[in-house]
């Protein structure tokens, strides 16, 4: 249920273009640091909308190979270790910020997510279509929360990670997905604080 077909960028659309520039800096060994900065030319909101779009798919296939092991038993709220419980709040069921088992929190937020990046008044995918006003709130409350999805892993799925021999992949995946967030501010610093 949690692990989820990628949302792809159309051919010969900028945002495909952008994407392929991307992960071409990726695929370069470019410093993670330097691959995130904003292309010259080109538009932030582009740039931080195919960020947006691959994190997700990224950060769900993560979640997808420790799924397994993340149950009702073994994660029966949604945290970061002793010191940080992740409630789940939305404009639906949870009005209120409710504690929920880690699963149960995976699978809304990733319904929640594909709602937004599907949704084209928020994500808007032709050339010349503007963004909205609330676009940027939007794309910050998305990465604070796949930011959750990275504590709970790294914090209570490592040892599951570390015996795929993802480490590595996780590690840098983390990374780009730290210093992007840094590069436009778009997770608040006390946020990111559990890693």
């Amino acid at each position: 249920k949690t692990f989820r077909p990628k949302r792809k960028f159309e051919p010969g659309t900028q945002r495909f273009e952008l994407h392929k520039k991307a992960q071409a800096s990726l695929n370069a060994g470019l410093d993670l640091k330097v691959a995130v900065q904003l292309p010259p030319g080109e538009e932030q909101n582009d740039w931080v909308a195919v960020h947006v779009v691959d994190f997700f798919n990224r950060i769900n296939l993560i979640y997808g190979t420790i799924s397994d092991y993340c149950t009702e038993q073994s994660c029966p709220v949604m945290s970061g270790g002793p010191k940080y419980e992740y409630r789940w709040q939305d404009e639906h069921k949870y009005r209120k910020p409710t504690a929920l088992s880690a699963p149960q929190y995976m699978n809304l937020l990733m319904d929640w997510i594909e709602v937004q990046i599907n949704n084209e008044d928020i994500f808007p995918t032709n050339v010349g279509t503007p963004f909205p006003k609330n676009f940027l709130p939007v794309v910050k409350k998305i990465l604070s929360r796949l930011f959750r999805v990275f504590v709970h892993v790294y914090i209570h799925h490592f040892d599951r990670i570390t015996q795929m021999g993802s480490e590595a992949h996780v590690n840098t995946c983390y990374k780009h997905f730290y210093y992007f967030v840094k590069e436009f501010n778009l997770i608040d610093t006390k946020e990111l604080e559990p890693l």
